[in-house]
């Protein structure tokens, strides 16, 4: 294929691969298979890769997103993006509506649900997406257009549009996605999003864009914020009109015309909310006339010509009947509260977490009380008081051992989390071997999570040692197993028996201690062996060892069933010293990092120990002094400083890079 032929191509697959995602993510009415759809992306994907030339910004393919940014730059919006006055009473509706009806006469109102989710802002020229930004403080957001693009429901190209087009919108996460996400959070170990808004911002301001594709965001269009090229007398013609263009707009806006009117829309609303994939927190009731909005004006922060009518959180009294104690997949011991079931937003809730033994006394919490339930964000129910007593309750108290295995349970200092530290513990057992098997660890090819579940659900492994002792025979009695799969897999366990000790060590899945913790372990002390006979003052004399890293390697080499567990893979030929040189290395000498947020894979300790081996230093607090500020999920204050100061900012990624 020449050139021209291939720009025809890639032009006409673009056009119908922008189509039926419209059909799919807007219309929700696909016209063709997924299947059939990959097949469209691969061919266009392929014409690009051998004529990069062609690849344009607004190509279906660049919304997998890219490589990561160090930062997001900032963007002055023309237009201010303003908040709205909230309002939590009909009373209050009522006066806003008198007032309107006062100063304007005749007038008419578009009531609209109020989604919650992340204030976004798109900018279209000559119909194409130019920018995407963040609401920011209303004058000065981010610019987040990579990650903005991984949207698909987002129109990259507009037909037969304005000259210049800014629309503003909310990002959020369906509760699908959500859920989905929770759960994969609670695999790794890392702490979960409490709620679906904080998912959406947490997810749109990713340094790495290809994150962001993962986390299925979507977008609903509520408002134009500026137009040339084009004129709309009422609110609800131009949300028609961005709906013409291929926008998801607002769902079940409502043009109405007294209060009356206003008043049933919302509860309507209200009533419908339990059934939107969706969360949304209230109804926004606005002016409909655009010539009628500019005479009401604005005050510095909100419009005077809308209002946002919040739903009051619903809670409901029940009784607690039990307390459940169950074991995560991390060793969490968590109680669960057991109560009589009551509706809430619309479902039956009957089960809250109770999260830890401080959260049960904070609040008094015991078998038998009248409790106070509601669902935080409309999504997870939580327990928010106990209302009273029965007269023979007592407090309750956490089992001193697993629940499961018996083991004695354990409190790292610093945490609330009680966790049960046998790995080999039933209740945790497949989230262990899977990571002991996995790249970072013992690498073992071939033994992913689907086979790893399917060797603990036969009863053939239940413990890492096992998989040294497991025979080609016992594979091939498995459904997934043929004669050189189950081959390739058992060479493949033996060729990692030769690994060096770091990569045990960090198999082993003790707290707090990831990959370079464990390089810096063994460089110190040359194997396991040495390391499980070592102090605790020897552990803290690494270099960026804490009390928390050393307690953690201390305790859990010293109990029995990880000292079995060495034991026995010791005895089947598990390799347990390490050969490799440290290397001196001080590129980071004399440069001052600060961490904020939750990273993607590292845990903060291990972060400080990393940029500690290298001759930086980690610092609590951001100062001009500060070299650079290491950033992740629900980073605060401390990155909004560091952005005021013109610090550099730096995703995990980048982090590692540096060491490389």
């Amino acid at each position: 294929m020449n050139k021209a032929e291939a720009e025809n191509r890639i032009k006409e697959l673009s056009e119908l691969l922008e189509k039926y995602s419209y059909q799919y993510y807007v219309l929700d009415a696909p016209e063709i298979s997924d299947y059939d759809f990959d097949m469209l992306m691969q061919e266009l994907k392929k014409l690009e890769a051998d004529f990069p030339e062609l690849v344009l910004p607004t190509s279906p393919t660049q919304r997998v997103g890219g490589i990561a940014l160090s930062k997001f730059e900032k963007v002055h919006h023309e237009v201010q993006m303003a908040s709205l006055q909230d309002v939590f009473s009909f009373e209050q509706v009522e006066a806003f509506v008198a007032r309107c009806r006062e100063e304007l006469g005749s007038v008419e109102f578009s009531v609209e649900p109020k989604i919650d989710g992340l204030s976004v802002s798109l900018e279209y020229e000559n119909g194409a997406l130019l920018r995407g930004s963040t609401r920011g403080d209303g004058f000065v957001g981010e610019d987040v257009t990579s990650n903005i693009k991984t949207i698909r429901s987002i129109p990259l190209k507009l037909e037969n549009a304005p000259v210049f087009l800014e629309v503003r919108g909310e990002v959020y996460m369906p509760r699908s996605s959500f859920f989905e996400l929770v759960e994969q959070q609670e695999l790794n170990d890392e702490t979960p999003f409490k709620n679906p808004r904080n998912a959406a911002a947490g997810s749109l301001r990713q340094k790495d864009s290809r994150i962001t594709a993962k986390r299925k965001l979507d977008i609903f269009i509520f408002n134009v914020q500026q137009v040339r090229g084009e004129e709309f007398a009422s609110h609800s013609r131009s949300l028609d009109r961005l709906k013409e263009l291929g926008f998801k707009t607002i769902p079940s806006y409502k043009v109405c015309t007294d209060y009356a009117e206003i008043e049933n829309e919302i509860k309507r609303i209200g009533e419908d909310r339990a059934a939107f994939s969706f969360d949304i927190d209230g109804v926004v009731i606005k002016v409909n006339s655009l010539a009628q909005r500019d005479l009401m004006g604005a005050t510095a922060k909100t419009p005077k010509w809308a209002v946002a009518y919040k739903f009051p959180p619903e809670e409901k009294e029940t009784k607690l009947l039990d307390i459940e104690v169950n074991v995560g997949r991390t060793g969490a011991i968590t109680p669960v509260a057991v109560f009589e079931p009551i509706l809430l937003a619309g479902t039956s809730v009957s089960r809250a977490v109770l999260h830890n033994q401080d959260f049960i006394d904070e609040k008094d919490i015991r078998v038998g009380d009248i409790i106070v339930v509601r669902k935080a964000g409309e999504i997870i129910p939580e327990v928010l008081r106990s209302v009273s007593h029965n007269e023979d309750s007592v407090p309750f108290r956490l089992p001193a051992v697993c629940p499961v295995c018996g083991t004695p349970s354990v409190r790292d200092e610093g945490e609330s989390v009680l966790r049960c530290p046998n790995m080999e513990c039933p209740a945790q057992l497949l989230k262990n071997m899977i990571h002991f098997a996995s790249k970072s660890a013992m690498n073992i090819d071939g033994l992913g999570e689907a086979n790893m579940k399917l060797l603990v659900d036969s009863k053939l492994v239940s413990s890492p040692a096992d998989l040294y002792i497991l025979r080609k025979e016992q594979l091939l009695s498995l459904d997934r197993f043929a004669d050189r799969s189950a081959e390739n897999l058992i060479n493949a366990i033996m060729a990692s028996k030769n690994n060096e000790a770091d990569r045990l060590l960090h198999a082993l899945g003790i707290r707090n201690i990831g990959q370079r913790a464990a390089v810096l372990l063994c460089e110190k002390f040359g194997g396991i062996d040495s390391l499980m006979t070592a102090d605790k003052d020897e552990i803290m004399s690494i270099e960026g060892f804490g009390d928390v890293m050393a307690d953690s390697v201390y305790d859990s080499l010293r109990e029995p069933h990880m000292v079995e567990l060495i034991s026995r893979l010791r005895e089947y030929g598990v390799n347990m010293t390490y050969s490799k040189q440290a290397v001196s290395d001080d590129r980071f000498s004399g440069m001052t990092f600060v961490l904020t947020g939750t990273l993607p894979t590292m845990k903060r300790d291990e972060a400080k120990a990393l940029i500690e081996s290298f001759g930086g230093k980690v610092s609590g607090s951001v100062s001009k002094k500060t070299t650079y500020v290491v950033a992740g999920e629900d980073a605060g204050s401390k990155l909004t400083k560091a952005q005021e100061l013109g610090i550099e900012i730096l995703s995990e990624a980048d982090l590692l890079e540096k060491t490389k």
